[in-house]
């Protein structure tokens, strides 16, 4: 998830590009850039770092014209450097992109054998050398663009200028979001709306498999074709800030309507469907060797690794502990050479996560990062990292980056299984496939938002909640109950529904609602006796079930339905009702949903 900005007219390219990118950085903030051309030729500047640093370096060394493109980056393939910054140059040609380029590898290595040399370690790079191939053959820069993409397998907002024709900016989108704003003489391209508000209110949303050429003189879009595509611009009656969450009232209700593609792009160029094997880069933990796997994290990240409890042991075959973190440290855990520890934290500077993983490090155990943050503190630390792809999240109470965490312990947990035979290799294919089919059937629950806010109107006024799950989806019911109280500040509390008449069954009456997740699964009938039991106590009752269900609707006051998938996956589909039932009980109470009080992003102290 990166920002990409293109400006023509005018006025002098620089400042609006960095005018643009700032409105953008929300989308990214490793590194970024731009590139104008003046003259007939481009003029790069790159930085690392956030937006200032860039400027600063712009307002040293000015950049003067009038055409000209921009980057902030969300770091995906390569560390956060000034070489892998974007704008890319090759041959007098610059190039933006936000996405990811499945078979770089094999396109870099195509035109490695050509004689071309590389300078940074992204996938970008590789667009801006097949477009200036496809120029030195004469071609026009849309027709060299045209060209470039049939060899791109991936997705993409992508935009490019060249020096041989100085007057002209070509974007495309495939799976990325870019938008074509229209002015008086004058056009911008972006990745969002923020960007284009100082130029123009009207604005030409990009389809899949389009292309756009921008001059002074106006925009053309076409197909990948160059069919001629007409459509008219579209009015934008947004302020800046609700531009920035995208027409959302809050970061949180936007995070959480971004999990189809944060958890695609999560596992997408990992996998082969058809045959059901994972790419894990430059993997380097020799798995046979490892007699014990722990995982540590703290909060939402903790429930996260006690979801992936369930996949390594039922894949891989070895003997799992969850840990908090911050307790973890502090006891005297059984770590040997032999000990594989998992830490989990959406930014990595989770300061107890780290605290764990330098611990563990100093007593010979390997280590595996999931992140959401490269070059965090925790993936340097870390013998090997999975980077999550959720992009920036704003809102502190976790949504999307919980989601994919998931996403990559399941991916982890099948590799270790078919890399040490615990798994057979035509199983995974089943496994794989069931997973693709996952960011649509969260659509399917996105779908029901207006259904689940009814449900909280119903219920916000209530002081106490109780969750129950069982096996797989117990920690959902923690996940659940944690996010109603971040953000509500009502006091909710998960628990395992078989330890239910233990204690928290004394709780329940009629102004206790309890939400049972009762997917049909082996505990399902289990979870009817506990929908009785709540009955019997006078208790509300609000169930989360698959798409079909009759015994358990026919017994609960509300029910919230999730498509049917096997029970391994359910948690992603189980959490998603569960932050959109938070979200709407904490909007009516009326509290800061972003910024929950006492609540920091990322917790940097002990």
């Amino acid at each position: 998830m990166c920002g990409i900005v293109g400006y023509i007219g005018p006025r002098e390219s620089a400042g609006v590009l960095l005018d643009g990118l700032k409105r953008l950085e929300y989308r990214g903030y490793d590194s970024s850039g731009i590139a104008v051309l003046k003259d007939g030729r481009v003029e790069l500047r790159r930085s690392v770092g956030k937006l200032e640093r860039l400027a600063q370096e712009v307002l040293k060394k000015p950049v003067e014209g009038n055409c000209g493109i921009g980057h902030t980056r969300w770091a995906t393939h390569g560390r956060p450097t000034e070489q892998n910054a974007h704008p890319h140059l090759e041959g007098g040609v610059a190039v933006v992109h936000n996405g990811i380029i499945e078979n770089y590898l094999s396109l870099k290595e195509e035109l490695l054998k050509e004689g071309a040399s590389f300078k940074s370690e992204t996938d970008t790079e590789i667009l801006s050398h097949l477009i200036c191939r496809e120029i030195k053959k004469g071609k026009s820069l849309e027709d060299a663009v045209r060209a470039a993409l049939k060899h791109i397998k991936g997705t993409y907002a992508m935009a490019a200028i060249s020096e041989n024709e100085p007057d002209k900016i070509v974007g495309a989108r495939m799976e990325c979001p870019l938008i074509l704003g229209v002015g008086k003489h004058e056009a911008i391209l972006s990745s969002d709306i923020p960007a284009i508000l100082d130029i123009t209110r009207h604005a030409v949303f990009l389809k899949d498999g389009e292309m756009v050429t921008i001059t002074k003189e106006g925009a053309i879009v076409t197909d990948f074709d160059g069919a001629v595509v007409k459509r008219p611009p579209a009015f934008i009656d947004w302020t800046p800030l609700m531009a920035e969450k995208g027409g959302y009232r809050h970061f949180m209700l936007k995070e959480i309507n971004e999990q189809p593609r944060a958890i695609a792009d999560t596992f997408r160029g990992l996998v082969v469907e058809e045959t059901g094997e994972i790419f894990l880069n430059k993997f380097n933990i020799p798995l046979k060797e490892i007699e014990r796997v722990y995982i540590v994290a703290c909060g939402t990240s903790w429930h996260a690794g006690l979801v992936g409890k369930f996949f390594f042991e039922e894949f891989f075959k070895i003997p799992v502990e969850v840990d908090l973190a911050s307790e973890f440290r502090y006891r005297n855990p059984l770590v040997t050479k032999k000990t594989l520890v998992i830490s989990i934290s959406q930014s990595g500077e989770t300061a107890d996560t780290l605290a764990a993983i330098r611990e563990v490090k100093r007593r010979g155990a390997y280590t595996i990062a999931v992140c959401n943050v490269m070059e965090s503190s925790l993936t340097r630390e870390a013998d090997w990292s999975f980077m999550t792809h959720a992009g920036p999240e704003i809102g502190v109470a976790s949504t999307k980056a919980f989601t994919t965490q998931l996403i990559a312990l399941y991916l982890l947990a099948l590799y270790f299984g078919r890399t040490t035979g615990a798994i057979a290799a035509e199983a995974c294919v089943g496994l794989i496939q069931e997973l693709v089919k996952i960011p649509k059937k969260v659509e399917k629950v996105l779908d029901q938002a207006a259904l689940i806010e009814s449900l909280a109107k119903r219920y916000f006024h209530f002081r106490d909640f109780i969750y129950l799950g069982r096996g797989v989806n117990y920690p959902i019911a923690l996940e659940g109950a944690l996010k109603l109280k971040e953000i509500s500040y009502i006091h909710a509390e998960g628990y395992a529904a078989g330890e239910m008449k233990h204690g928290p069954i004394a709780l329940i009456d009629e102004d206790m609602p309890v939400v049972i997740l009762a997917p049909r699964d082996l505990s399902y009938p289990k979870m009817l006796g506990n929908i009785e039991e709540v009955k019997a106590r006078g208790g509300r009752i609000i169930a989360v079930v698959n798409e079909g269900d009759i015994e358990a609707s026919q017994r609960a006051d509300d029910v919230i339905t999730v498509p049917e998938a096997p029970a391994f996956l359910m948690p992603l589909l189980m959490a998603i009702p569960l932050q959109i039932l938070a979200y709407h009980i904490a909007v009516l109470k009326g509290t800061d949903v972003d910024q929950p009080r006492n609540l920091a992003k990322s917790v940097t102290v002990e």
